[in-house]
């Protein structure tokens, strides 16, 4: 086992959502997601409904245990001696308290993988500010080695082959799943988690070939993982032509509030109306199965497809599949290789390239906030 490959880096945190894992842990789980927005007890009991239809119990934790395994399992496969260890925003293990082990562990410099592939605020920025806002913790507690410690985040992975190539078989074998007479003339539709647009226009950085304008690389950057999926399954079927459409699914604001759209349900109605004989929904913008994919695609929209009488099925995340753990290796890789000065090679599919490894300071600003990010940069000095 060897850590050269790796140098300077000493470990690896994965960085994610979080979820409750039992009835008891429901509402203090929406309480940390709402932190500041004065919802009330009663009302998020009404919005953990969908948790309390599953025992109170959120797939998140346990698929991103099985994909800790997985990062594991093909680190020590390539003989790379790298500890992952795993953090949370809302839920245990939380984020303090993980990056608290990982400095009385002796680690002072360590890469940060998120569990989201695109640009946007919640996805990316929000998550540096969770970092920034645990430092300063442990700093001001006076934790061993904190004082220390950096993080630095991976690009964003939206078109790398070991994300992309894995949903493109997922694709065919949900096809496969439909009645043999529609499958030729099944839509895909690539759904991903709806934003509010202001969030999405200023998503991005400059410099981001993703954006080509000022914002918008959180649509951007999803309309070409779809459109890459699209033709890899044209070309696996021989079927030319295939209409897709990126949509967009888990709204949660405020009805006054623009968010992207069109809903999944709108769309499932609109397509059924204008005569689409079956559907496939492809959830681009998630890692893993967890609740708003087995919640709002696999219950609310295949409900909402069975009372229109349209055959529909789902893809499968990425979640664990050894191409997705391979392909973090290889961010881990080529990140350590810049950090030691070489130029890599950045692998990316499509044509957007490779995204950026530091985020500007003004890069998907919040409109609610503007709070230190950590993650590479000197993030004391960030607005």
């Amino acid at each position: 086992m060897s850590d050269a490959p790796t140098r300077p880096y000493e470990a690896l945190l994965l960085l994610s959502f979080g979820g409750p894992e039992g009835p008891e842990d429901v509402v203090p789980f929406l309480e940390n997601v709402t932190r500041g927005r004065g919802i009330p007890r009663e009302r998020l009991a009404e919005v953990g409904q969908h948790y309390f239809r599953f025992g109170g119990v959120s797939p998140i934790n346990a698929q991103n245990r099985v994909l800790l395994d997985a990062l594991r399992k093909d680190l020590a496969e390539q003989g790379i001696d790298l500890p992952v260890y795993w953090g949370n925003r809302n839920w245990a293990p939380y984020l303090v308290d993980t990056l608290r082990e990982l400095a009385a562990d002796g680690h002072r410099r360590v890469l940060v993988l998120a569990t989201s592939a695109y640009a946007n605020y919640s996805g990316c920025r929000q998550y540096r500010e969770n970092l920034a806002a645990a430092l300063t913790q442990l700093r001001e507690e006076g934790a061993p080695g904190a004082a220390g410690l950096r993080l630095d985040k991976l690009r964003h992975f939206y078109n790398h082959p070991g994300f992309v190539r894995p949903m493109v078989d997922h694709t065919l074998a949900a096809l496969a799943e439909l009645p043999e007479g529609v499958r030729d003339g099944a839509r895909l539709a690539f759904t991903t988690h709806s934003i509010p647009s202001a969030l999405a226009d200023t998503s991005g950085a400059p410099g981001d070939p993703a954006r080509g304008r000022p914002g918008g690389a959180y649509v951007a950057q999803h309309l070409e993982t779809a459109r890459l999926v699209a033709e890899a399954v044209a070309e696996a079927t021989g079927v030319a032509g295939r209409p897709w459409e990126l949509v967009y699914q888990s709204r949660s604001g405020s009805p006054q509030t623009p968010w992207l759209e069109p809903d999944i349900g709108d769309h499932l109605a609109a397509v059924h109306a204008a005569g689409a004989p079956a559907v496939v929904m492809v959830p681009i913008g998630f890692v893993s199965d967890h609740m708003e994919v087995v919640y709002d695609l696999d219950t609310q929209a295949k409900e909402q497809a069975e009372a229109l009488g349209l055959p529909v099925s789902r893809a499968r995340t990425v979640g664990a599949d050894p191409r997705f753990a391979a392909a973090v290796r290889d961010l881990v890789l080529e990140r350590a290789a810049s950090a030691r000065g070489e130029r890599p090679e950045r692998c990316a599919l499509g044509a957007l390239g490779p995204s950026h490894d530091l985020c500007p300071t003004d890069c998907c600003p919040a409109a609610r906030s503007a709070l230190p990010a950590a993650a590479g940069e000197d993030w004391k000095d960030q607005p």
